[in-house]
């Protein structure tokens, strides 16, 4: 698991905004985290962790601080290159799916392929088996409209699967799910993880947060380590409490 460079390690990463006053939506922190672990954050709305999240995606940079992601100086890239990084080795999930609703669940999953400069040749064939390895061998050419919305989230974790990349990034996935919806889809992110993949899952839902093996806790911009299942040292987290002198304002950026 613990083989090679981590594929997320933040030193000293913190966000903030200016203004009058500055706004810190998150505070320097430092994590780690190994290939193959299953990582849960938890916070209240306003905490920070739309903010962590678009750091981790590579959709923001970091105000001071480090982020290597597989052992890459992330703050040391083009836009450009950070996009091509991004697109290689970061797989998202999201609460809204984000499926194109006239193109089938193959498809959508071809599509993914495009920005990676995947070989036309091999895409549909690299589809068809993440759509297999999610369960839906069966529904490829069915359209995001008529699937249930346990289907259309499986068919966002193909996609986000399909480049192989190193880090899913999933953003409350069980939102809008029913329960036994929900259950599937964390049942799969189960056998994910058992399979050697690395995940970040964000939410709210505590019962979420649990099926982790780590669980990480941010609030007011603050993280903390809350839980773990794994063996003690496979990986670390630390973060810096706001000074008296220095007030922080509570901020999150909305996806």
């Amino acid at each position: 698991m613990n083989d090679g460079p981590p594929v997320i390690a933040l030193t000293g990463v913190g966000r903030s905004y200016p203004g009058e006053p500055p706004v810190t939506a998150l505070h320097p922190s430092d994590l780690t985290v190994h290939r193959g672990e299953y990582l849960s954050i938890t916070g209240p709305s306003g905490s920070g962790k739309s903010t962590l999240l678009h750091l981790l995606g590579l959709l923001d940079t970091p105000s001071r601080g480090r982020y290597e992601l597989d052992g890459i100086d992330t703050g040391s890239l083009r836009d450009r290159d950070r996009s091509t990084l991004r697109g290689s080795r970061i797989g998202f999930v999201f609460q809204s799916f984000h499926l194109l609703p006239h193109r089938t669940a193959e498809e959508n999953v071809v599509l993914a392929q495009v920005y990676n400069r995947t070989p036309a040749r091999t895409r549909r064939a690299t589809a068809l088996a993440a759509l297999r390895q999610v369960g839906l061998g069966h529904r490829t050419d069915a359209l995001p409209t008529t699937m249930s919305g346990g289907e259309r989230q499986r068919v966002a974790i193909a996609r986000a699967l399909v480049n192989r990349p190193s880090l899913l990034l999933c953003d409350e996935p069980t939102g809008n799910l029913d329960s036994a919806n929900a259950a599937a889809v964390l049942t799969q992110f189960d056998e994910l993880h058992a399979q050697g993949f690395t995940l970040v899952v964000i939410t709210h839902d505590p019962v979420v947060a649990a099926r982790a093996g780590r669980q990480v806790a941010i609030r007011d911009g603050v993280l903390s380590e809350t839980g773990t299942t794994e063996p003690p040292g496979a990986a670390a987290l630390t973060a810096e409490t706001p000074s008296a002198e220095t007030p922080a304002v509570e901020a999150e950026v909305p996806l």
